[in-house]
């Protein structure tokens, strides 16, 4: 099972195992990670899923796959190169390890 780990603005780490296909999102709403609310349950409405995908792992994690997820992120105080709503991230093998810190101001 991959493991995503999820690191708050304050430094303290949230190690979570998510299923194959499983979003980094609905893995940390299931598990409890605060800061991420998922708000509006990955339908791209909201910003509550905000992450900053490590550099190390941006290549794999991948850029915003639609311009709606574009949108929503530029419209974001705390937008940066690496900002990724993490309801659109999709948990797979490849991903086992993925590192996502929670952006200042969502706890």
């Amino acid at each position: 099972m991959p493991h995503i780990k999820y690191i708050a603005h304050d430094g303290k780490e949230y190690d979570v195992d998510a299923a194959a296909g499983t979003s980094v999102m609905e893995a940390a709403t299931s598990n409890n990670v605060p800061g991420i609310d998922g708000d509006c349950g990955g339908a791209l409405a909201c910003g509550t899923c905000h992450v900053y995908v490590d550099p190390a792992w941006a290549a794999k994690a991948g850029t915003p796959g639609t311009d709606a997820e574009k949108e929503m992120l530029h419209l974001l105080d705390n937008y940066e190169d690496n900002s990724r709503l993490c309801c659109q991230i999709s948990m797979s093998d490849a991903l086992d390890g993925l590192v996502v810190r929670l952006p200042k101001g969502q706890h």
